[in-house]
Parts: C-alpha cells; sequence; structure tokens
C-alpha cells in the first residue's frame, strides 16, 4: 500500500491533470455540469457493477472514473469562482465530524444502530436541512427499487417500523392477496398498484433482514444470464434452434446450467 505521502501526491497529479486538460483538451474544455451529468450516472452504475462483481481490479478502476468526474465537477466549480476541491473536502470533512459525536466529540457508543439513528437525527438539525421533511432528501430520480430501500430507511429513522421484523410476512401475504383479487376481477390498472405494493413490502422484508434487494436482484440477473447463454450456446452446437424447441427441451439445458454451478 501507498504512504500518506504517495496518497496525497497521486491526488496532486489528478488535479494537475485535470487542469492540463481544461487548458487544452477540446472535448474536456466544453464539458459542463449538465453535460456531465449523464455520463457521472453512468460511472456509478459502473460501479456498482464492480462492486457486485467483486473483481478488485475492476473495482479501483471504476472508483477512478467517477473520482474523476468529482474532481471535474469541482474544476469547472472553481472556473466558475463558486467553490474549489478544497472547499468540497473541507465541507464534507466538516459534515463528517459532526455527524459523529461518538468519535470526535464526547458521545460514547459502539451500537451500529445508534449510530445510524444519530446521524439521521443530526441531519435534521443540519441549518441546509432545517426546512426539509424527514423523506425529503431521497432524490426523486432514484430507480425505483433503490427509491423504496432509502424511503423505508428514512421513516425508520424516526421510529416508523415494525415492532417486530417477522410481522412483514403476514403483510406480504396480504399484498398477495390483494393483488390476486385484482388479477381476478380484470382490472388492470388497480392489479398494477397492488403488485407495486408486494414489492414494496418485499423491500421492506429485505430490508429487515438485511439484504440489499437491488444486489439480490441483480445476482439473479446475472445468474439468469449465465444459464440463458449456456442454454443457447448448448442448443447451437447441437444444431438446434431455441425457436424451435419445446419448453421441455429448454429445461433440459437449463437444468444442466444449474448442475453446473
Amino acid at each position: 500500500m501507498n504512504t500518506r505521502e504517495a496518497k496525497i501526491q497521486a491526488f496532486e497529479r489528478m488535479l494537475d491533470i485535470m487542469d492540463e486538460l481544461r487548458a487544452k483538451c477540446p472535448w474536456d474544455k466544453e464539458q459542463t455540469y449538465e453535460s456531465l451529468r449523464q455520463l457521472s450516472i453512468e460511472e456509478v452504475y459502473e460501479l456498482s457493477e464492480a462492486v457486485i462483481s467483486g473483481n478488485a481490479d475492476n473495482l479501483r478502476k471504476e472508483l477512478g472514473d467517477v473520482f474523476l468526474h468529482i474532481i471535474f465537477y469541482a474544476k469547472i466549480a472553481e472556473e466558475d469562482t463558486k467553490f474549489d476541491i478544497a472547499d468540497v473536502l473541507n465541507t464534507l470533512a466538516e459534515k463528517l465530524i459532526y455527524r459523529h459525536p461518538h468519535v470526535f466529540g464526547d458521545e460514547k457508543t459502539d451500537n451500529p444502530e445508534t449510530v445510524r439513528l444519530n446521524w439521521a437525527e443530526l441531519k435534521l438539525k443540519e441549518n441546509d436541512s432545517q426546512h426539509k421533511t424527514v423523506l425529503g432528501g431521497v432524490p426523486a430520480s432514484l430507480p425505483a427499487l433503490v427509491k423504496a430501500v432509502r424511503l423505508q430507511e428514512k421513516a425508520s429513522a424516526v421510529g416508523f417500523d415494525w415492532e417486530d421484523r417477522s410481522q412483514i410476512w403476514a403483510k406480504i401475504h396480504e399484498e398477495i392477496d390483494e393483488f390476486r383479487v385484482e388479477i381476478e376481477t380484470q382490472n388492470r390498472d388497480k392489479a398494477e398498484k397492488e403488485f407495486g405494493d408486494i414489492l414494496f413490502a418485499l423491500v421492506n422484508m429485505a430490508r429487515l433482514y438485511d439484504i440489499r434487494p437491488d444486489n439480490a436482484l441483480e445476482f439473479t440477473n446475472q445468474k439468469f444470464i449465465k444459464r440463458f447463454n449456456y442454454l443457447e450456446s448448448q442448443t447451437i452446437a447441437e444444431g438446434k434452434s431455441l425457436h424451435n424447441m419445446t419448453l421441455d427441451e429448454m429445461d433440459y439445458y437449463w437444468n444442466k446450467a444449474k448442475n453446473l454451478e
């Protein structure tokens, strides 16, 4: 691992490179906050994929790409005389110190849940949050699954939660029954809403049992891709076509893929 001095030198090198890019590269010179926004979103998704893959090399590279965007935004802001990277880091440092009184202050705790609740309470007390609601900090543009997690975490932080996590099982069965009613009456609009309630309850269950639903779903996505690709490759190798196969024939290769895992 690098020494602290080496880390500082690497950070300074990156700042120097950004200065050069903004001064000399035609593409980098024309970028704005708005033009970088979608690219930043893509980079965060690629970082998420690297985390799920467990590949350290990919994680290192994707962290670098996200870090580049942070420096890029700060550089543009510096040119606009709004703030610079030092302001960004100092603001972050001050926030972390304020929200960790058990580390930087006199409070004492070794309970992670207490830390989480204190964080939420302190966040609401901050000057820039004094007019916000409990759920106001959840970005509207978040993907629905991630947003559901954050909404439930925010509500739980102020005590709006199940007394016992086992109670969520009955709630899920209740939502499924309500969904079945709308399916049987063929009311599509209501069925869609009730299905949303099922998903929201399942997200709640995942939270209560310390499971990340977005990670869990992505693991299943990757598993499906792997198995289906095997099914497809085997049928092609044997001169067959998926379009002409029965479901039983496809299940044969699907089960072979499962057994190979």
